[in-house]
């Protein structure tokens, strides 16, 4: 599990600002706390810290691109304090010389007195440079405006304990845009397992890192999940057993394209199981359908 260490509070009136650490298994640990400190820095100030300008000089003393700020979106809201908490960060895609790193996160903003509780997950991209990866890029999620009328499979996912959504894919749900064939899959896989999502369908980098052929989570027919029964996929503590059984639940769920830290062997269609560097820390599930 990632650790963490306390850092300067906002405001009495919000939580206390917690900084993200990785934890072990990660692969290439210092480019995701490369981009998970480029978006604590934008979504966490205290008095006279809020504004695009204030950001810029944050950023700046990152030693990173002031510019990176007005890329910044929901992460600056018209708010006199805020506070970032980071949930996960986990690899959208890692190569010898870029990455993106899904930074999911929730936010608690302040104005007047009144406390406002949302968040997002960007997708932050980097290159390879000494002695640290630069950040180049912020994609902040676009979840789209709530459906007037949900689907059951989306009204359940929403209520069922068993399925922790992060702000931006709760949005996913709320805007109609995930298919009945990933939501009805979670819920199945909430029958043996409990386990937090961190991705469906916004936030995701829109093709395949690396290559051009088009994600399925922008078209909302994947979830990526980072935990299963409190445990994190990455972390070499967690049993292999735990990690298998969701992957191989997760095809019997319907999924064509599971993929996790492992190999796995068979599959009720060719290559139905996959593993690479990006995958070391969560299960993605795609679907067709």
């Amino acid at each position: 599990m990632p650790s963490a260490s306390a850092t300067p509070q906002a405001s009495s009136s919000l939580p206390a600002a917690v900084a993200w650490r990785p934890g072990p298994g990660e692969v290439e640990p210092d480019v995701k706390l490369r981009a998970v400190e480029v978006v604590e820095a934008l979504g966490t100030w205290g008095p006279g810290g809020q504004g695009v300008e204030a950001a810029r000089g944050r950023v700046a003393a990152l030693g990173l691109p002031p510019g990176l700020a007005d890329q910044a979106g929901p992460l600056l809201p018209a708010a006199a304090e805020a506070v970032v908490e980071v949930v996960y960060a986990q690899y959208g895609g890692i190569l010898s010389d870029s990455a993106s790193v899904m930074v999911v996160c929730r936010q608690w903003s302040a104005s007047g007195g009144s406390v406002t509780a949302g968040g997002t997950t960007v997708d932050v991209r980097l290159s390879a440079a000494s002695p640290r990866w630069d950040v180049t890029a912020l994609h902040p999620a676009e979840p789209g405006s709530p459906a007037a009328q949900l689907p059951d499979p989306a009204t359940r996912v929403l209520a069922q304990p068993r399925i922790v959504l992060p702000p931006a894919a709760v949005a996913d749900v709320r805007s109609g845009a995930v298919h009945d064939s990933v939501l009805q899959a979670m819920l199945n896989l909430a029958g043996p397992y409990a386990f937090q999502v961190s991705v469906l369908r916004s936030g995701h980098p829109l093709d395949v890192f690396g290559t051009d052929r088009p994600s399925d989570h922008p078209v909302g027919r994947a979830f990526d999940t980072w935990q299963i029964d409190g445990r994190a996929v990455v972390d070499p503590a967690t049993p292999a057993d735990l990690v298998d059984g969701f992957m191989r639940a997760a095809a019997a769920a319907g999924s064509y394209n599971v993929g996790g830290p492992r190999q796995l062997s068979g599959g009720a269609v060719a290559n139905q199981f996959f593993t690479d560097r990006t995958h070391r820390d969560h299960v993605h599930a795609g679907f067709r359908t």
